[in-house]
């Protein structure tokens, strides 16, 4: 596949997120990430915390779960909330820039019930992973939301699948989605009409209006719980950012895709890993490389 796709080479847009000097938090946009069911909460403490490192200004969390939704030791800067049934009150009121919905969601009925809400939420930018993926797949209703956002704000929404989640919404098994992972994207895009990111080795992206890429960067070590949580909080960073920084959904999503698995690469050559590498390691690696591309 690597002749067939040009490579991604996102990282030189970067600049555009170098702040001013008079910049203040809003410059650097409001991103709210929804999910932490019971025995979940951290896969949304990852996402938020590299929301977080990676440079949004407000990182807000709709947690899931009771006996998360406090303030977080290690990480006081996240604004925490228990999520309510009341979500068009909790959108009104907070006016996120961005929206990422998954890490962590469950697949309750407040889950179905604050997706369906986020799909209907206009014109802002919108990032679907994990159990939102899930949740889709299971769900006409909710399918056809994302369509309809889609046929009226096309370019804002990606979705982040790994190939069992892209399995699920295509209605096929994993080792055929791996057997032709470039078909299947393809087949995902037509589906969702969303950017479309088919992780694993080598991850795929594409959209509506932009060919296939192929990342280069990556390595064994990304396999482990929570690399999905923490790419997902980086695209809201950096889109976050990319509201006032000139830099759309498409390419915000590039930059996180690359610089995640480079950062992973970056960890490895220092002898961190690949066994043993962790989503945590990670944020602070994309962090540095973040800075130094600047």
């Amino acid at each position: 596949m690597s002749s067939q796709l040009a490579t991604l080479a996102a990282l030189k847009l970067v600049k555009f997120l170098k702040r001013g000097t008079a910049e203040h938090k809003g410059s650097a946009g409001k991103a709210l990430l929804i999910g932490g069911a019971p025995g979940m909460a951290g896969a949304l403490l990852l996402a938020g915390n590299a929301c977080l490192h990676l440079g949004a200004g407000w990182t807000m969390l709709e947690m899931f779960d009771p006996a998360s939704a406090h303030a977080y030791q290690d990480s006081p800067e996240l604004m925490i909330h228990l999520a309510s049934s009341e979500i068009d009150s909790v959108l009104l009121n907070t006016q996120p820039d961005v929206i990422a919905i998954g890490p962590g969601l469950g697949k309750s009925d407040l889950a179905s019930a604050w997706l369906m809400g986020v799909l209907h939420y206009p014109n802002i930018p919108l990032i679907i992973d994990a159990d939102a993926l899930n949740l889709i797949a299971a769900s006409r209703d909710l399918l056809e939301a994302l369509q309809k956002r889609n046929q009226q704000f096309p370019g804002q929404s990606v979705i982040t699948p790994h190939p069992g989640e892209a399995a699920k919404l295509l209605g096929i098994s994993s080792e055929d989605v791996q057997a032709n992972r470039l078909s299947a994207l393809e087949k995902l895009i037509a589906l969702t009409q969303s950017i479309a990111v088919l992780k694993g080795q080598h991850t795929l992206i594409a959209s509506p209006k932009n060919a296939a890429l192929q990342c280069q960067e990556g390595n064994p070590g990304m396999g482990t719980g929570g690399m999905g949580d923490i790419l997902t909080g980086s695209i809201a960073a950096i889109t976050a950012q990319g509201v006032r920084h000139q830099l759309d959904l498409w390419e915000s999503t590039s930059i996180a895709v690359q610089l995640h698995a480079a950062a992973a690469d970056s960890l490895v050559s220092k002898g961190i890993g690949p066994i043993g590498l962790t989503p945590s390691e990670t944020i602070l690696e994309m962090r540095s490389l973040l800075n130094k591309l600047l």
